[in-house]
């Protein structure tokens, strides 16, 4: 399994979007996107590095592992 980085929030919407997720809107400083097929909207905080549980707990929400989360990076 490969180490996660500390990225950023944009990195992170970027990666999501490849992974097939799309931005609805942004309320204060979350970004929040939809999948269809998928029954949790991600909300996405824009800071200049999210914290590594934040991003693990985005990853689980988004039904991805580590190792796909890094490729879509």
């Amino acid at each position: 399994m490969a180490r996660l980085a500390n990225i950023s929030g944009r990195e992170a919407v970027a990666a999501f979007e490849r992974g097939g997720w799309r931005r609805i809107g942004q309320v204060g400083s979350h970004m929040v996107l939809v999948k269809s097929g998928e029954r949790a909207n991600l909300s996405v905080l824009q800071h200049k590095e999210l914290s590594l549980g934040t991003l693990r707990a985005l990853i689980r929400h988004a039904n991805l592992t580590v190792d796909e989360f890094l490729a879509l990076l």
